[in-house]
């Protein structure tokens, strides 16, 4: 809990006091109503995880606490279309709606595409979309993308820049399937910095990357709806 405290006092502004002492509430009353799903810290591995190029992510420790991250900007991983090389997909897990949180650190900084990814309603390597959060947007650059077997297509025309240092910052995307909406919001919690309204794919896997940049991730906490449910067993 000691953990959670610091890193949202550090970062997440808008929380008050009373949330940053109980985190995981702050969290749940931002879940719109679905379970948690997911949670993870990186505190026992990565084994929960499925990258397009294990040879580019790497366990750091910072301080005592364990962060996923990428080691270099060239991956071996080259995709089919025009669209990230840097992919780590959460393992056995599809959703139709749901809402994430993750922290995310750019570790080197690259200029105008300086940038993290999320990635969701993974279908396969030619079918999905991501958000790019890029320090400049352009056509290519912040904003929130489709993948449709052919290369990646910006679903917004945002011109808000994402404020890009060497801190930590908070990240929430939130997808509502039945309406179409993708809404994402970066250390604001309250008013999303681009919003999109696709109804392409319904349900798939979700992750974390980067187009060609370098980040640190933690503490990644999942509220949704599982797109299929295992079979129940009979007694």
């Amino acid at each position: 809990m000691q953990k959670w405290v610091v890193q949202l006092a550090a970062g997440w502004w808008l929380c008050s006091i009373a949330a940053a002492a109980n985190p995981e509430h702050e969290f749940d009353k931002q879940s719109k109503g679905m379970p948690l799903v997911f949670e993870e810290d990186f505190e026992h591995g990565i084994a929960r995880w499925e990258t397009t190029d294990d040879t580019a992510w790497t366990l750091y420790e910072e301080d005592g606490n364990h962060v996923f991250g990428l080691n270099r900007r060239v991956s071996n991983y080259q995709p089919p279309h025009r669209s990230p090389h840097n992919i780590a997909l959460v393992k056995d897990l599809e959703l139709t709606d749901f809402v994430m949180f993750f922290r995310v650190k750019s570790t080197l900084d690259t200029g105008n595409h300086r940038d993290c990814c999320a990635f969701f309603c993974y279908q396969d390597p030619a079918h999905f979309y991501y958000v790019h959060l890029g320090a400049k947007p352009d056509p290519h650059s912040g904003q929130i993308m489709i993948v449709n077997g052919a290369p990646r297509v910006a679903l917004t025309d945002n011109t808000r820049p994402v404020p890009w240092d060497d801190q930590w910052h908070w990240v929430k995307v939130v997808r509502d399937s039945s309406e179409g909406t993708i809404e994402v919001f970066f250390d604001d919690m309250e008013n999303p910095l681009m919003r999109a309204v696709d109804k392409t794919f319904d349900k798939g896997r979700v992750g974390i990357g980067s187009f060609d940049d370098m980040n640190n991730f933690d503490d990644i906490r999942i509220y949704g709806r599982l797109a299929s449910l295992p079979p129940v067993a009979v007694p």
